[in-house]
């Protein structure tokens, strides 16, 4: 059968399927996690900054530590909710 529907559909299906392997290879990826680290303690040290708390710079480190921490910690959570809720 060479139907061109069905290969067309079946195109479309390989698409989305490395598409998807793409996102989730970026959300996973290290460059991710040091541009929102980044982003993050960039932020933060503005405003700490302009709010004139003492040692910006180096307590802006705070929420990247958090924020990375939780980047690492929700894959693990994630994988347990969907092992229980498949149960």
């Amino acid at each position: 059968m060479n139907d061109p529907d069905i290969n067309q559909r079946l195109h479309a299906i390989e698409q989305r399927n490395r598409r998807v392997e793409a996102e989730k290879a970026w959300e996973r990826s290290l460059t991710r996690m040091i541009t929102l680290g980044a982003m993050t303690y960039g932020f933060a040290a503005l405003f700490l900054f302009l709010t004139d708390i003492p040692q910006p710079f180096l307590n802006a480190f705070v929420p990247v530590v958090g924020f990375i921490l939780s980047l690492q910690t929700l894959p693990l959570v994630k994988k347990h909710w969907i092992r229980k809720k498949e149960t």
